[in-house]
């Protein structure tokens, strides 16, 4: 029996994000993701300006003058979600736990798919690989989706993104739009990172709380560490302290879209403060325009 606060989470976030893609998206995802291959669908006569690589020779040669090949679009893709269930992602200050953003944007991502006929897969990992999904259709996919974000009790709680990659590289052989959603608490991942990308078109959504950059002004403060259950105590009060506090977390932030861009990937970053909505529209209008 599901909690009925958790259903309530759950048709929310549905909801919200079925209203998202039809009214704020529309349109937007299909002209950025376009079908990961093309297949051959007939010949026509050659016109002036055709592509002379595009001639078939054999049929030319049979017909008596030149004929070109007519190829159309792959229309049907597969969006892998790799969705981190770590303990970090509970943690929250102002707006809720990082993993409701996760949920949120997972949601988004696959309507936009499904609305545009394309499968959706997907891999819950922690320090270890916890669930696959095998890549499916339809709003009722979704709706298992979000509520096995909600109700799945993994047994890991630490962070190993290269597990997770590894594991999509061995079971994901058609060319896929792989989205890593996680707060990237981990590092070392880069050569797997690397490895998918030959593959797949990887995109990392970073989704980060601000309120975890600064220390409490509450003098001797200890903080737990949700994935090690580790202690740190700080002097909240110390400006030396709250200063290297701050820059250590924007150093593991920067460390992150580093290790994106030497992979030649793409990084959303999203506060839980913001709305996904607002972000996923901005990456996709940074995308159309590069496609241009």
């Amino acid at each position: 029996m599901i909690p009925a606060h958790i259903i309530k989470k759950i048709k929310r976030i549905h909801i919200k994000s079925s209203r998202t893609v039809n009214s704020i998206m529309a349109g937007q995802y299909k002209s950025v993701f376009r079908g990961s291959g093309i297949e051959f669908e007939e010949v026509r006569e050659y016109c002036p300006g055709d592509d002379v690589k595009t001639i078939d020779w054999k049929v030319s040669a049979r017909l008596g003058k030149p004929f070109v090949k007519l190829y159309k679009e792959e229309r049907e893709s597969i969006v892998m979600l790799l969705i981190d269930m770590s303990a970090s992602l509970k943690f929250g200050t102002f707006f809720g736990p990082k993993l409701e953003r996760a949920a949120e944007v997972a949601s988004v991502l696959a309507f936009n798919a499904v609305k545009n006929n394309d499968k959706v897969g997907v891999i819950f990992f922690t320090d270890r690989v916890e669930k696959y999904i095998p890549p499916k259709k339809g709003s009722g996919h979704i709706w298992r989706v979000i509520k096995e974000i909600f109700t799945f009790s993994p047994q890991g709680k630490g962070t190993d993104i290269s597990e997770a990659l590894d594991f999509l590289a061995k079971i994901s052989k058609k060319r896929s739009f792989v989205f890593v959603l996680s707060d990237f608490l981990d590092d070392g991942y880069l050569k797997s990172l690397r490895t998918v990308r030959q593959r797949h078109e990887v995109i990392g959504v970073m989704i980060y709380d601000q309120g975890a950059f600064e220390l409490p002004f509450n003098g001797i403060v200890t903080l737990s560490d949700f994935e090690t259950d580790g202690e740190m105590v700080f002097d909240a009060f110390d400006t030396h302290t709250r200063k290297k506090f701050f820059a250590a977390k924007q150093a593991n932030h920067k460390k992150t879209l580093t290790l994106f861009s030497k992979a030649q990937s793409d990084v959303i970053e999203l506060e839980t403060a913001a709305s996904v909505s607002d972000t996923l529209s901005r990456y996709f209008r940074l995308r159309e325009r590069r496609l241009l």
